[in-house]
């Protein structure tokens, strides 16, 4: 078993890194830096690929090469975590800089769709597990999100038509696609803080956010991440391709 892990350099990606990793699962991290510390703990465990994955040209030349299916080749299960991504540009129509729009699109939304048919077919005879991180933005409107929720909104759609592409896997166990776009919750992460320092002009809900953090309700991401790797392996995985985990957590 593998896994491809996009932006495991920090935050949730790292501890989904260092956590797949801990169950002995080599991981291949995509992201514009690297994890010295990641590289240090596991070793020969952690491949990384330095990629700036808003860039779609640049993507789409290391997918052209063999390095994926180097990584995935012979292997009987295969895990693909796209968890990279922005809530930038965060305003009003008026307020976007429509150059930040479109890196938002390419990172969120290009980049997860073409990892993901690069994984299906760099890896033909084993089981494919795709989780698109998700977020409760894609499922309730925020104000200044329209970037943001409509990105996550189209990992949401896209899973549940890939659900109707490959509908056997998560029924009888076999070998194939299955795929969950997966909201993880609210996670004491970096881009939390960015939330936290979005002036209330362009979203409104700051002092939601905050709140949430004096309260002590943010989830660690090391816990969100054993949450994830949990759903990920288990023999249900697919059956429900769009998901909350605490949602998920609750009725288990």
């Amino acid at each position: 078993m593998v896994a491809v892990v996009s932006g495991h350099t920090q935050g949730l990606g790292a501890a989904l890194a260092a956590g797949l990793m801990e169950r002995n699962i080599a991981v291949l991290g995509l992201a514009r830096g690297t994890a010295p510390a990641l590289a240090e703990r596991f070793g020969p465990l952690l491949r990384e690929v330095q990629l700036d994955l808003s860039d779609s040209e640049a993507l789409g030349a290391w997918l052209a090469t063999s390095a994926l299916r180097e990584h995935v080749e012979a292997r009987t299960l295969v895990l693909l975590i796209n968890n990279a991504g922005t809530v930038e540009p965060v305003g009003a129509l008026h307020q976007q800089d429509v150059l930040a729009v479109a890196r938002a699109v390419a990172l969120n939304v290009a980049a997860p769709l073409m990892l993901a048919a690069a994984v299906v077919a760099a890896a033909p005879h084993a089981e494919r597990r795709i989780v698109h991180v998700s977020s409760g933005a894609a499922r309730n409107a925020y104000t200044g999100w329209s970037v943001y929720g409509a990105t996550k909104a189209a990992l949401d759609h896209h899973a549940r038509s890939v659900a109707l592409d490959y509908p056997d896997a998560p029924r009888t166990g076999a070998a194939g696609v299955r795929i969950c776009s997966l909201a993880p919750g609210v996670i004491d992460t970096a881009m939390q803080a960015r939330i936290r320092a979005t002036p209330e002009s362009l979203f409104p809900q700051r002092a939601r956010f905050s709140a949430l953090q004096q309260d002590g309700a943010l989830t660690s991401p090391e816990q969100c991440a054993a949450g994830v790797i949990d759903y990920v392996l288990d023999q249900h995985f697919g059956s429900v391709p769009v998901d909350d985990l605490r949602t998920a957590a609750r009725q288990r």
